[in-house]
């Protein structure tokens, strides 16, 4: 036991091992899921933190970068989590002056608050689990794949809540369409 562990000593891990062309492999896997490139990077270093601090768990059942890429998943998915958590930062009354620049119809603006306010309320009236997927999808501009990688489920759930919850929307909306 004690010669192994001077030998651990001795190698540098397989984790401190990677070169460059590893390194950006991961680099794009986390950006793949990622879009915000600062989100990303500071992914990439949480990753090495958490790979450094743990280093005495890799049992060398993988490649290391396979491992690493477990890593950054679970810091991607804790990402995700904290943004969704937090509330919506934009002002309706920035809104309103924006929207106020482009038209002059008050009529107009007000419908169109009124049905934004009808669609808030519809989604929320949602379950949890299609409430998600609609946040994630929007932000990854729409992508399935890239919502079913970020949230862990298969491309196939992600379809079928975005259809089951656009057909309830519907429904709730405009209950006569």
């Amino acid at each position: 036991m004690y010669a192994n562990a001077a030998i651990s000593l001795r190698q540098p891990s397989a984790i401190r091992q990677l070169n460059s062309e590893q390194l950006k492999m991961l680099r794009a896997f986390i950006q793949k899921r990622v879009m915000n490139p600062d989100d990303a990077d500071d992914i990439l270093q949480g990753t090495f933190v958490e790979a450094l601090r743990n280093e005495h768990k890799f049992q060398h059942a993988s490649k290391p970068q396979t491992w690493l890429c477990g890593i950054a998943l679970n810091l991607i998915r804790n990402h995700f989590r904290r943004l969704y958590n937090q509330p919506y930062q934009e002002a309706w009354e920035d809104q309103w002056h924006l929207e106020n620049e482009h038209t002059d119809d008050v009529g107009q603006q007000v419908d169109g608050h009124r049905q934004l306010a009808r669609v808030v309320s519809a989604i929320s009236d949602l379950p949890n689990n299609m409430q998600k997927v609609i946040e994630v999808s929007l932000a990854m501009d729409g992508s399935y794949q890239d919502t079913a990688s970020s949230l862990g489920v298969p491309i196939g759930t992600v379809r079928s809540r975005l259809s089951r919850a656009r057909e309830q929307l519907k429904r709730q909306i405009d209950p006569f369409a």
